[in-house]
């Protein structure tokens, strides 16, 4: 059994003039939103083994929040190949994960973490499932319980949804 967390980075500001989508910021919602995020994740009682983070600021801003609340920190591996990656891009990412890391956390972007979430959800609590396919908000985070031995086989499993929280639902708005 292998559990997969799933965050979407926080809000960010709009990209300025001259300005690489890569390094757009948290805006005061975002950071708000980070940090509350963080405390729920931190809380969480498996601990975290691995942490894959995009190397844009936003998802590191995001993870930034988090990190202050783990000591000490698992190991993170920040990839330029996670930012704006496709759904089988995250998942074939992944799949080379370490098979002593029992818990990894993801933190990048939409549209692939939604559809990966989407993907790997064949079951789960149907608020949550139906909140996670409306709209996989900034921020948000799902939490997915999958039936594996081994992180290769993750690009063909089926998981159950055990928690999908917004940062609205942690009264951040």
């Amino acid at each position: 059994m292998r559990t997969l967390l799933l965050l979407r980075h926080a809000k960010a500001g709009v990209r300025g003039p001259g300005l690489d989508d890569r390094a757009r910021q948290l805006n005061d919602r975002g950071e708000r939103s980070a940090r509350a995020m963080a405390g729920l994740i931190a809380d969480l009682p498996d601990r975290i083994d691995l942490i894959l983070c995009s190397t844009a600021e936003r998802t590191r801003q995001t993870l930034g929040a988090l990190l202050q609340r783990l000591n000490p920190p698992p190991p993170i591996d920040y990839d330029d190949a996670l930012y704006l990656a496709s759904d089988r891009e995250l998942a074939a990412a992944l799949a080379l994960s370490p098979d002593d890391a029992r818990t990894v956390l993801l933190v990048g972007h939409n549209d692939g973490i939604e559809q990966l979430a989407r993907r790997l959800c064949a079951s789960g609590r149907q608020p949550d499932v139906t909140h996670l396919r409306q709209k996989y908000s900034t921020g948000s985070l799902a939490q997915i319980a999958l039936a594996i031995d081994r992180w290769a086989d993750l690009p063909s499993a089926r998981g159950e949804l055990l928690a999908y929280t917004r940062p609205r639902d942690l009264g951040v708005i």
